[in-house]
């Protein structure tokens, strides 16, 4: 999560950092025939993902859409596929005054990062609808001298927290980034009680209730994790963790990414993984979003690859460890991406952005049932095609809705970029 975090960080500072379903292929009068065939492209081609029924989803979850939401925005009508992009530009700052009530029952964690202010206001007026928030500042690296080194504090703001502990009770769990070189953070027994001192110590100094730790995809970027005995030691290492801030009194957030095929390989996180952490970590945040690249466009998040995800963690819906499964934190992006179509290229796009971007193009909003998600095409001054894929009120209900059947938590990457009339379905 953390490399493709960084693009996206940079991307954004580069910039400032319900029921009328309609095929994203049928035409709307007045579309450029050449705009239809790209959009039928990106449904045929960059939705190619492994077939996981939907019946059960559909028919447990259909007349529940609408059940769960803010009553004020469910009024208002605006949750639906048929979008006009007019309707976002009007209602997107118009969010509820009750800023407190919360919809989703079960854990709800929420990052904030430095380089998208905005999430720090968010935070502190939305901060009741939240369980746990985990501001991005903290960094574990190998150095020749101690051997290990907490960076980050200089991002910590007390003030920020003090005012979030005066107004709710979501706890404060900072993100670190383990970026210490894992073949000799996991070989050496003194490195790992080192590693295991700074972060406890560092949550007791700045009083914070635990910490979210990213440390499986680096590990697996590294090639460790292809090693039974290096990825033994790995799980053995987190499970260290988790005990040591349990002892006092502290929460601990794990985060682990999807698998990205059917059969789970040496360096995917898997149920027995799940299993033998589960005593020892409060919280999985599965990274179930960046489906899609530059590389290959498309969706952010799929609902049948969101679906075959939660399946090869938990198993079937219908028979889950509702214990185990309360755990697992639905990732959900408030970002979405801006693709070129000739010659590639894009990136990450934020709130203000995708706004800018209606506002100038007057763009038709496609509505792909097989994703879930919103499309909008359109051409950049030098001419260039682009598709944008960014949550809709739609799309995030539709997710929301999804890890509530399967009785799961949700991780939010990340506030700071989304737009305000989101937090209404929280």
């Amino acid at each position: 999560m953390a490399r493709r975090r960084e693009k996206r960080s940079s991307a954004t500072e580069s910039s400032e950092r319900r029921h009328n379903r309609r095929d994203v292929s049928k035409p709307r009068d007045g579309e450029p025939e050449s705009d239809r065939r790209l959009i039928t492209i990106f449904v045929v081609f960059f939705i190619v993902i492994p077939a996981v029924s939907m019946a059960v989803y559909k028919v447990k979850f259909a007349d529940r859409v609408v059940i769960e939401t803010e009553p004020s925005i469910r009024q208002k009508g605006i949750i639906k596929t048929d979008i006009h992009f007019q309707e976002i530009l009007t209602e997107h700052s118009k969010a509820s005054e009750n800023s407190s009530a919360r919809h989703y029952d079960y854990p709800v964690l929420a990052y904030i990062t430095p380089w998208n202010s905005k999430g720090y206001d968010m935070a502190k007026i939305y901060n009741s609808k939240f369980t746990h928030l985990s501001p991005v500042w903290y960094d574990l690296k190998s150095s020749q001298g101690s051997g290990l080194v907490l960076e980050g504090r200089h991002n910590a703001d007390k003030g920020w927290i003090q005012e979030l502990r005066s107004r709710g009770n979501a706890m404060i769990l900072p993100r670190v980034v383990l970026e210490a070189v894992p073949e000799e953070l996991l070989k050496k027994k003194k490195l790992r009680a080192k590693a295991i001192n700074l972060i406890v110590t560092e949550c007791k100094e700045m009083e914070y209730d635990g910490i979210v730790l990213e440390s499986w995809s680096r590990w697996a970027g590294y090639g460790v994790l292809h090693d039974p005995n290096m990825r033994k030691m790995a799980l053995q290492f987190v499970k260290h963790l988790g005990d040591a801030l349990h002892e006092q009194h502290m929460q601990f957030m794990y985060v682990i990414g999807p698998p990205r095929s059917e059969k789970l390989q040496m360096y995917d996180f898997g149920p027995e993984d799940l299993q033998f952490l589960k005593d020892s970590v409060d919280g999985f945040s599965l990274m179930t979003y960046d489906f899609s690249n530059a590389q290959n466009p498309g969706p952010n998040a799929p609902l049948k690859w969101i679906d075959l995800t939660l399946k090869l963690l938990l198993g079937s819906s219908n028979n889950v460890d509702s214990s185990l499964a309360r755990k697992v934190l639905l990732g959900i992006n408030f970002y979405g991406n801006d693709f070129a179509i000739s010659g590639g290229g894009g990136g990450a796009i934020i709130g203000r952005d995708y706004l800018a971007l209606l506002q100038k193009h007057k763009p038709t909003l496609h509505w792909d049932k097989e994703s879930g998600e919103h499309i909008i095409m359109y051409r950049d001054d030098k001419n260039i095609k682009h598709a944008v894929f960014y949550p809709t009120l739609m799309s995030i209900l539709l997710r929301l809705e999804n890890a509530r059947l399967w009785g799961i938590g949700i991780s939010i990457w990340e506030i700071g970029q989304g737009l305000d009339y989101f937090f209404d379905l929280l």
